[in-house]
């Protein structure tokens, strides 16, 4: 079977989702500074230890100059959405940011003048129709309990997260995948060290193993979604982000007891069927 860009993004997208479920567990003992700096530490390391394997050369400037850009981005992405999946349950998490593939066709369309077509444009609408299922179906309970915060972080990731693939997919035309994934990490730590340290709280070792699979979870995954968003567009992988809702709810309700509604899982059906049609040509 051939391990094409849609499976490659889709492999990914379940990677990072059990990689937001380890962030998640870990927000509730350590400031949201201080998980985001460990996750791209560690993923530091693990990307420090391919790259001395595999040595593929210094990067260009072009390449250093774009990728730093992205490097700011992901500190955005990271913070507002860590800090989203410690004020929200994951599921709900999950589904704000599924705002982000609407935001990735259009710019893909305005900055990499790629088409969208009617198959994608229907894709994306029937998954915002799902994520909306999901948003409005939840009983006024959990609305009395929602956190506005966390919801205003969601939809600010959800921005962020959709331009950081977009410039992916333009620079994954150009530089080595191993050069790109370097700065998704390291660039990273080095921009959110200060405010880390500022709130840095004592640190239990027994959860330094959770952090070092956060950084290994996080390099396989922008491996796998750097290798695919070079093959594919950008708009027509976009509508798999929402397969992510059903590792959300799965690992939501196995790790956190978090109990799936109806509406749920009814948004989850048309979300999946969303993922397929944008999957096949």
């Amino acid at each position: 079977m051939k391990f094409g860009p849609a499976l490659r993004a889709a492999s990914g997208i379940a990677v990072l989702s059990i990689m937001d479920a380890v962030i998640k567990g870990m927000a509730a003992f350590y400031p949201i500074f201080q998980v985001a700096f460990l996750r791209f530490a560690c993923g530091s390391l693990i990307v420090a230890a391919v790259v001395s394997v595999m040595r593929p050369g210094w990067p260009s400037r072009e390449t250093v100059l774009a990728n730093s850009l992205r490097s700011v981005i992901a500190v955005v992405t990271a913070v507002s959405f860590f800090y989203a999946l410690g004020q929200l349950p994951l599921a709900e998490t999950l589904v704000l940011s599924f705002l982000s593939p609407m935001f990735i066709a259009l710019f893909g369309l305005l900055m990499l003048k790629e088409r969208v077509d009617i198959r994608i444009i229907g894709a994306i609408a029937i998954g915002f129709a799902g994520t909306l299922i999901v948003v409005l179906g939840q009983t006024e309970e959990a609305n009395a309990a929602r956190s506005w915060g966390g919801v205003a972080a969601a939809l600010t990731s959800a921005v962020t997260y959709a331009l950081s693939l977009v410039l992916l997919r333009q620079r994954a035309q150009r530089d080595k995948f191993l050069h790109i994934v370097v700065f998704q990490n390291i660039g990273p730590a080095i921009l959110v060290a200060p405010f880390a340290f500022f709130f840095w709280q004592s640190l239990d070792f027994m959860h330094l193993g959770w952090f070092m699979l956060m950084g290994l979870l996080g390099f396989t995954g922008h491996m796998l979604m750097v290798t695919a968003y070079a093959k594919a567009e950008a708009a027509r992988l976009a509508p798999l982000e929402y397969t992510a809702l059903i590792w959300a709810v799965l690992i939501g309700y196995g790790v956190f007891s978090e109990i799936p509604t109806w509406a749920t899982l009814g948004g989850g059906l048309l979300i999946v069927a969303a993922a397929a049609m944008t999957s096949k040509r």
